[in-house]
């Protein structure tokens, strides 16, 4: 499965939120989103997933336009772990898990052998299975995040749209998700806050500023001090941790940041990777 967004734009009240943004998501890529508060991260996953229509441009996978498919297409070939979690009801483990299985299900037939089976494999895959009686509610934020993750495993797409699976996680939960997640061998593209999380996991970066893209490549070639400074709003050392082999990043203290950028938008034009 493979994603490739075409000079996607979208505005509201007039006001632009994304801009002719273009980029693509090889098959077993794991691919990060990257930008200030505000840059337009969650908007472009939510044009990617349907949940929100842009004004102009193209998304497809594998070649479809995915606002041509039919929805229950749609869901079959792409998942969304998303940061809000359901609060409505208090479903138990086991039927969070279970509503992955919809789009492959018509209207009102019953759960069959094989969702359950499938149902299964999903949490004992992310580590849950002694959690499928559990309320959904009681969880903690890990707990809640691999029960999101199994849902996805059990809808079978090849396709895994994440918006900040990380937030609010303490650091164990947030190496446990992405090494989870890296694990699973499908096309993923997530929008990620922290930048050595994201020189850690993904192959390759887009950062996005004021609504357009402004670099593209893997992550040493672009999160580099001067990109770090222009977009972010601070001052950094980067460099190749000894242990790991990735890139790592120091942030210096505030009041040696240069002057910070306003509105998501870079201070300076930078352009790394962007064909």
């Amino acid at each position: 499965m493979n994603l490739r967004v075409e000079d996607v734009s979208w505005s509201v009240d007039s006001q632009p939120i994304l801009q002719e943004v273009g980029a693509e998501v090889g098959t077993g890529e794991f691919v990060g989103i990257l930008g200030p508060n505000g840059s337009g991260k969650s908007s472009l996953l939510r044009s990617v997933y349907r949940a929100l229509k842009p004004d102009a441009g193209c998304i497809s996978l594998n070649g479809d336009d995915v606002w041509k498919l039919d929805p229950r297409e749609a869901a079959r070939r792409t998942a969304a772990v998303l940061q809000e979690s359901p609060g409505e009801f208090d479903f138990v483990v086991w039927e969070m898990v279970l509503m992955g299985r919809t789009p492959h299900k018509k209207m009102f037939s019953r759960e069959t052998a094989e969702d359950h089976a499938l149902v299964e494999s999903a949490l004992a895959q992310v580590g849950m299975l002694g959690f499928a009686e559990r309320s959904f509610a009681t969880l903690s934020g890990g707990e809640k995040q691999r029960v999101l993750i199994a849902r996805a495993l059990a809808q079978q797409a090849r396709f895994l749209v994440l918006d900040e699976p990380t937030n609010h996680l303490d650091v164990r939960y947030q190496l446990e998700i992405l090494d989870l997640v890296r694990g699973l061998q499908v096309t993923t593209f997530a929008a990620l806050h922290d930048l050595n999380l994201a020189a850690a996991y993904c192959d390759r970066v887009y950062i996005i500023a004021a609504g357009r893209i402004v670099a593209a490549d893997a992550p040493e070639a672009v999160l580099q001090p001067e990109l770090i400074r222009n977009v972010f709003g601070v001052d950094a050392e980067v460099q190749i941790h000894p242990r790991t082999g990735k890139l790592h990043i120091v942030y210096l203290p505030a009041h040696a940041a240069a002057p910070a950028a306003t509105n998501g938008a870079p201070a300076a034009s930078v352009l790394v990777g962007v064909d």
